[in-house]
């Protein structure tokens, strides 16, 4: 049997530029047939509610494509479509669609930016956003940090997926972390969400509440992590120059 000939540096190159460049099409298309309508739902969480409703096993269905949708179009809002689960199938369900779509968002995310490398992630983050993830590839406890920045909510968790691709991180790190380390962002979500279906605003307020104080709280430890290794990378090459 002839052995097929590989393809050439330059026509893996060619092939790269075409995938992204259909990608970006289909993204731009996304957005506007179904991320406009996605974003409506979430500012009208019981509109969602009856839609879903109505379609039955397919609402759900219907939810965790949404879910896996956002994350690979990054520019789409997660927080209100989280809290719409919750609103819409409750806190237990919810939190389980959600965190399945996440999952798959998140592992489609990784594939494509080990397949198409860095023009991938600079599709949804320029690159002086990726730069300051840059710490991440080699530090030691880097496993650590990307579960904690997944972990606390008001974090850019669909940043961290793109830019993990890019790292030497294995599958089954990244698998746990993308599972497991999402999951008290989402509950808090969901679990909001699910106490505005059932009208208890009372404990609604709490959960948001608290939510909003972890992830102000999150944004600050990411930012100063972020600033940290910036200025550790500037007193390296002052000391090299």
């Amino acid at each position: 049997m002839q052995k097929k000939p590989s393809l050439t540096e330059k026509q893996k190159k060619i092939a790269a530029g075409c995938a992204l460049a259909v990608f970006i099409l289909l993204s731009a298309a996304v957005c506007w047939f179904v991320g406009r309508p996605m974003i409506r739902f979430a500012r009208q969480p019981e509109l969602f509610r009856q839609w879903v409703d109505g379609l039955g096993l397919w609402g759900k269905a219907a939810y965790v494509g949404m879910c896996i949708l956002q994350v690979v179009v990054a520019i789409i809002p997660g927080e209100p479509l989280e809290i719409c689960g919750g609103y819409a199938f409750g806190g237990f369900w919810g939190s389980v669609l959600c965190m399945l779509g996440l999952f798959l968002g998140s592992v489609i995310v990784f594939w494509l930016v080990r397949k198409l490398g860095q023009p991938m992630a600079e599709i949804f983050f320029p690159p002086e956003k990726l730069e300051k993830l840059h710490f991440l590839k080699h530090s030691p406890k880097r496993n650590f940090l990307f579960w904690l920045i997944f972990t606390v909510p008001g974090t850019p968790k669909d940043l961290l997926c793109y830019f993990a691709g890019l790292t030497d991180i294995s599958w089954g790190t990244w698998l746990l972390l993308c599972s497991v380390g999402r999951l008290p962002s989402v509950l808090t979500s969901t679990v909001g969400g699910s106490a505005l279906g059932g009208k208890s605003y009372l404990f609604a307020a709490l959960v948001f509440g608290g939510t909003l104080l972890l992830s102000l709280a999150g944004l600050l430890v990411y930012r100063r992590l972020c600033r940290k290794h910036e200025q550790e990378e500037e007193k390296k090459d002052n000391s090299a120059d």
